[in-house]
């Protein structure tokens, strides 16, 4: 039986080793995994030493190599540690990815230095998702520390493959038969239990047309203007994205962005060939395969009233949506409980409008929820922008919910 008590040890040893998890959170931000160019492996073999010292043993699945390089990535290897703690009760997993976007520019702090300043821990991936690494670490070495569990297990799940879509990372897990748990948590921010998020569609247009003197324009065909002409129709499409509602809560409606482009030879050479890549954020309610095919007519039709031009189109990435499965339950009442204990406030069970590698765990059939440290918005993190930070009351908080949730999950 769990009693009050039980909680307020836990919540005592995470204070008493909050010290130590902020050190183990500054060490996983100085080693960088930039994703491109995706040489992740250097993080986990740093993150299994680190984990080794607290009695850990982390299972590396290095990812063969070939396999990776055709991906688009340099090295991955995922981690798994087992806890087994008796037989009968759930496997729980908890899932974290320490692949990251560059850095980029306009940073205030060193983003691989885990600098502190005014209560936040600064640097890439300290919000998104290198803090749940501690997150998860620290509730599991609280839980045994403290609780004992003697039924069911967990596993530790860091992964290296997110920001490319997680195929090579808990899928490529799952595919091989590698963890097949009852419920699973994956990071996330503290103030809600999310439980369903939007697909996303990633695709590289490349418009061709034909190269010519820019003294004598007329013999060429300005691939430029045509894909200047093929955005403002997919630009108009997105316009047309805002009268479609969800029904989701934390979810509005679908949208698109260009987010790359880039093209031609000289200033002096009409460009004959550019390339952007598009990201079509895709609302539960909607059909992936429809969505793309109506993609492709847009592009395809604004191609062919520019006459010369030529289009191809490439997906680089289809994630499906997250839909919550019936057996989340137990997941989301635990930290909705114990995260209004620990915060003082209600924690809202929504939708949120990224994408996540929750959706291969539950196309799996496993029942999952996000959750893990971090403000109330992805805008508040600064995730993917300069200055990304994490407060460390955030990350302490939720370490609390992680750690009572698994208790009442193995209880």
């Amino acid at each position: 039986m769990t009693t009050s008590t039980d909680y307020d040890r836990i919540d005592a040893w995470i204070d008493a080793h909050f010290d130590e998890e902020v050190r183990f959170l500054q060490q996983l931000v100085r080693v960088p995994t930039d994703t491109p160019p995706g040489n992740n492996a250097p993080h986990a073999e740093r993150t299994a030493e680190l984990l080794e010292a607290f009695g850990f043993e982390a299972e590396k699945h290095a990812v063969p190599a070939q396999e990776v390089k055709d991906y688009g990535l340099e090295s991955i290897t995922n981690l798994i540690v087992r806890r087994k703690y008796g037989d009968g009760g759930r496997t729980v997993a908890l899932n974290a990815h320490g692949d990251v976007v560059p850095p980029g520019e306009g940073w205030t702090h060193d983003p691989y230095g885990g600098e502190i300043e005014d209560g936040r821990l600064y640097g890439r991936a300290a919000a998104v998702s290198k803090s749940d690494f501690a997150t998860f670490t620290f509730a599991l070495r609280a839980l045994e520390e403290v609780a004992r569990p003697t039924r069911g297990g967990i596993e530790l799940h860091f992964t290296y493959d997110e920001e490319f879509g997680g195929i090579l990372g808990p899928g490529w897990l799952l595919k091989n038969g590698l963890t097949k748990p009852d419920l699973m948590i994956a990071a996330g921010f503290s103030y809600e239990v999310v439980t369903a998020h939007n697909g996303c569609l990633q695709m590289e247009v490349t418009v061709h047309g034909k190269m010519a003197h820019a003294a004598v324009p007329s013999t060429g065909v300005d691939a430029l203007q045509g894909a200047v002409h093929i955005l403002n129709a997919l630009y108009a499409q997105n316009t047309l994205y805002q009268q479609v509602r969800s029904k989701v809560e934390g979810i509005t409606h679908p949208y698109l962005n260009v987010g790359r482009i880039e093209g031609g030879t000289n200033t002096n050479v009409v460009p004959g060939k550019v390339s952007f890549k598009l990201d079509r954020r895709m609302i539960p309610e909607e059909n992936p395969a429809e969505v793309e095919a109506t993609i492709r007519k847009v592009i395809t039709d604004a191609a062919e009233q520019c006459p010369g031009i030529s289009v191809e189109i490439r997906r680089i990435l289809l994630a499906n949506s997250m839909r919550p499965l019936p057996g989340n339950k137990p997941l989301v009442d635990a930290i909705q409980k114990h995260g209004q204990q620990i915060f003082g406030e209600p924690i809202r069970a929504m939708g949120t409008p990224l994408y996540t590698d929750v959706r291969l765990y539950v196309e799996a059939g496993i029942p999952g929820v996000i959750y893990g440290a971090g403000p109330r918005t992805v805008l508040e993190s600064h995730a993917k922008r300069s200055d990304e930070r994490v407060v460390l009351e955030d990350l302490r908080r939720a370490t609390k919910v992680v750690a009572r949730t698994l208790h009442d999950l193995l209880s």
